[in-house]
């Protein structure tokens, strides 16, 4: 009976896809992303899923923030997790991003990303970035500025970002986008790879994420629900350099350090090797050392 109804909606969706084709209703980004997912997806809800988080963003992290996360459940979030889910990078890492010369495409990357579904990584040259409203910032009452942080990258996401938000969003050069993530890092906030299934099962957007808005971070630390993989590093605090002051422990996301009377302390499995406390500290006590138990970076110099 389910099935049925699924075939008949994706039938539908086909039809209206067709007209819309022959009456020229559908914009141009939103046809090439449905040849680009091709008539199994179409046929299935995962477009029309991806339509509406493509085209109502803010929309649908809000209700999903504030109305869904809440009330699922411990099975619903990991369920979710793995549909919708980030990988933490290091700034050096973020910055790579932006500045690598030659075409990347991974495929099936389970020792980078482990999940499920959602695992390609796709970087064509000359690369194609828009930054975009935070959804997760529009989320919250009192929100973290400024609020157009998030960088799309690739095709066919960029172009439908612009086309259906032309308000809340805009092409920007490598240079621009480089700038955004230096400025989110003095800010004391993490750079993060997304992979959605709505998004054609593909690395999409580069996010910069504060703690306290973050809905990633905010799954993790109230909701225990693996949202976002580590960095494949971990902090070390050098006890001998730590002053004690405290700062660290305010900026940690995860909530993986704590202050005792010799220094600063760490949680070693809450942290996921953001980088940010190395950041925060002013006495150079803190640097990140790769943890090989904490899985393999997403590094496109390496990789």
């Amino acid at each position: 009976m389910v099935n049925a109804f699924y075939l008949s909606l994706g039938v539908l969706i086909v039809l209206l896809w067709l007209i819309g084709e022959r009456w020229s209703l559908i914009k141009g980004s939103t046809k090439r992303f449905l040849r680009e997912a091709g008539i199994k997806r179409v046929l299935t809800l995962s477009v029309l899923h991806s339509y509406f988080y493509g085209r109502w963003t803010n929309q649908y992290i809000n209700l999903f923030l504030n109305r869904v996360m809440p009330n699922i459940g411990r099975r619903g979030r990991k369920w979710f997790a793995n549909r919708y889910h980030g990988k933490v990078l290091t700034h050096e890492q973020a910055e790579a991003v932006f500045t690598i010369s030659k075409e990347i495409h991974l495929r099936e990357i389970e020792h980078v990303i482990p999940y499920p579904i959602a695992r390609d990584f796709l970087l064509k040259t000359p690369l194609e970035i828009a930054v975009y409203e935070c959804g997760c910032r529009h989320a919250r009452r009192d929100h973290c500025e400024p609020t157009q942080v998030c960088l799309v990258i690739g095709q066919p996401f960029v172009d439908f970002v612009l086309e259906h938000n032309p308000r809340s969003s805009r092409k920007i050069t490598k240079e621009e986008a480089l700038e955004i993530l230096r400025e989110e890092h003095e800010r004391g906030h993490l750079h993060s790879a997304w992979f959605k299934d709505a998004c054609l099962d593909r690395f999409y957007s580069i996010c910069n994420c504060c703690k306290c808005c973050c809905g990633g971070i905010e799954a993790m630390v109230k909701y225990g629900t693996p949202m976002m993989a580590s960095s494949g590093y971990v902090a070390f605090v050098d006890k001998e350099a730590c002053r004690a002051c405290g700062v660290c422990v305010e900026a940690c996301p995860f909530e993986a350090l704590f202050l005792e009377e010799n220094g600063v302390s760490l949680i070693w499995e809450r942290c996921i090797g953001c980088g940010v406390c190395v950041a925060r500290c002013k006495f150079d006590a803190i640097s990140l050392v790769r943890d090989e138990t904490k899985g393999e970076p997403l590094d496109v110099r390496i990789l």
